[in-house]
């Protein structure tokens, strides 16, 4: 028997709503099928799709700032004048409708055309962009010049035998088998074709010859250019021990990587996880929900205290161990022979899949070579340029001016990635426009989110709002008492807030 949709929610916006009917500014309804969100702000109505472009979150659920509407589950923001996606992670506009008040009601018209609103490029902007790396940061660049109405050139020179995708997929459903993998693309592979995006994949890229303002291939081809965007990412860290050479060891980072562990858990009952990391525990999870037996060797004494401190850690520890996730903690893998897993204790783990997730190390050797300043990453300037002219750099691999926290910071985060991405293909048209961003991260346990925005290395107070047992807490990180991060478990208002307060120094 068919399942019945859900009818659409709210009331019908096509017999008007009044102003008494809103709640907050906001209001949730729909015109025939279609879920409409409309906002009132600085005396204007506007009405926009209901649901983030990205993972389709709630934007009803998210906050308004100014005329823009952020979402609660991953932070993109949505202009509600014209539906454009003005921070990743989402990419693609959301639809909006035109509005009309009548006799104190407002009535939802037809739905209106989306237009291009960018600023005029400058008159010397460039005719050959070249980007480096198809991650995040470099697919975000690409997409964002072409958003902007950028008709020169646009070559994009990936390592990778896949166009860019969603990585934050790998770890969790796709891996978990939830996710088909037609999800993971960040673009069909028609879009390269009709964006006039030169995506040139398996490209390794052996040299910048700055001063001829040229990258060369490792097969000798030399590419020109006006801006160069750096880009290529980071990669996984391998443990050196006996036996990590063996096929049944994986790291994840790309596509064909998950591909194969995938392949690999399909007659597996037992894994070894090297690594408490985010990445490593959302593995975890993932090969949890395929029914696989987990262990977690790792030699911390709590998981991601590091980075969430230890209440929050000890609670994503108890939670794994929840859904049956073995942990041997202050231990590390010292030989792997077979499929036995030897830990410095003694204990021998007989395995058929193990996946390191240790880390990763930014790619710097290319940047190093053409002798960019280095410091711990990339160094680059307020606007994403490195010491070089007219070269950038994005993503994992470049250390910026933040300040927010004061000091100059790199981190490891994809939402940041993107956003930097974005920010930098302005900044190659020209357009100077600063990298004030608050990082964000978030990570997915099981049916639990934690998000996190802000950067803290160090702190001396987590203030704890709330009960992180409970699942719905929201964390502090404090130095000098100054708020430097915020964590929370479904409180995604609050952390929206937060993220706020943290870009206007209020908190």
């Amino acid at each position: 028997m068919a399942q019945e949709e859900s009818p659409p929610a709210g009331p019908d916006l096509a017999k008007g709503v009044a102003l008494s009917d809103f709640v907050d500014g906001k209001l949730l309804g729909h015109l025939g099928k279609e879920e409409i969100l409309l906002v009132r702000s600085n005396a204007k109505t506007f009405a926009i799709g209901a649901h983030c472009t990205h993972y389709h979150g709630p934007l009803a659920e998210g906050l308004v700032v100014g005329n823009t509407v952020r979402c609660p589950w991953h932070h993109a923001c949505f202009d509600l004048q014209t539906g454009e996606a003005i921070r990743a992670p989402a990419l693609s506009a959301a639809s909006t409708w035109r509005t009309e008040e009548r006799d104190g009601r407002i009535y939802v018209l037809a739905a209106q055309e989306q237009t291009n609103t960018a600023s005029p490029l400058p008159k010397d902007a460039p005719q050959k962009i070249v980007i480096v790396g198809g991650g995040a940061a470099g697919f975000a660049a690409a997409e964002m010049l072409r958003r902007h109405g950028y008709a020169g050139s646009i070559a994009m020179l990936s390592s990778d035998s896949a166009a860019p995708v969603d990585r934050p997929n790998l770890s969790k459903d796709y891996l978990a088998g939830s996710a088909p993998e037609e999800w993971v693309p960040l673009r069909p592979d028609a879009f390269y074709r009709e964006s006039k995006i030169d995506m040139r994949l398996g490209t390794e890229v052996s040299e910048l010859d700055l001063a001829k303002r040229e990258v060369v291939t490792s097969k000798g081809e030399r590419i020109a250019y006006d801006r160069l965007l750096l880009a290529m990412g980071a990669e996984p860290l391998h443990l050196s021990i006996q036996g990590a050479d063996a096929r049944h060891i994986h790291t994840l980072r790309s596509l064909d990587d998950c591909r194969a562990i995938i392949a690999a858990a399909g007659n597996a009952k037992r894994a070894v996880l090297i690594g408490a990391s985010f990445i490593a525990l959302e593995v975890a999870a993932s090969l949890r929900a395929r029914n696989i037996e987990v262990h977690v060797v790792a030699p911390e004494k709590t998981p991601m205290e590091r980075v969430l401190g230890r209440e929050m850690g000890a609670f994503v520890r108890a939670l794994h161990e929840e859904k049956g996730v073995i942990f041997h903690l202050e231990d590390t893998v010292a030989a792997i022979e077979g499929k036995k897993a030897t830990l410095r204790s003694g204990t021998a783990i007989e395995s058929d899949l193990i996946v390191m997730g240790v880390g990763v190390r930014p790619r710097l050797a290319l940047a190093e070579r053409a002798g960019l300043a280095i410091d711990r990453g990339v160094v680059v300037d307020d606007y994403l340029e490195t010491s070089a002219s007219r070269v950038f750099a994005a993503g994992d691999i470049a250390r910026w001016p933040d300040p927010h926290s004061g000091g100059k910071i790199r981190v490891e985060h994809w939402v940041v990635a993107q956003r930097q991405g974005q920010t930098a293909a302005l900044n190659m048209l020209g357009l100077k426009q600063k990298f004030d961003a608050v990082p964000f991260f978030w990570s997915q346990h099981y049916d639990v989110p934690i998000n996190y925005v802000g950067h803290a290395e160090h702190w001396d107070e987590i203030a704890v709002e709330g009960d992180i047992a409970a699942r719905d807490c929201l964390l502090k990180y404090k130095r000098g008492g100054k708020t430097l991060a915020v964590s929370s478990i479904y409180r995604d208002l609050a952390s929206l807030e937060a993220e706020l307060k943290l870009e206007r120094g209020q908190i």
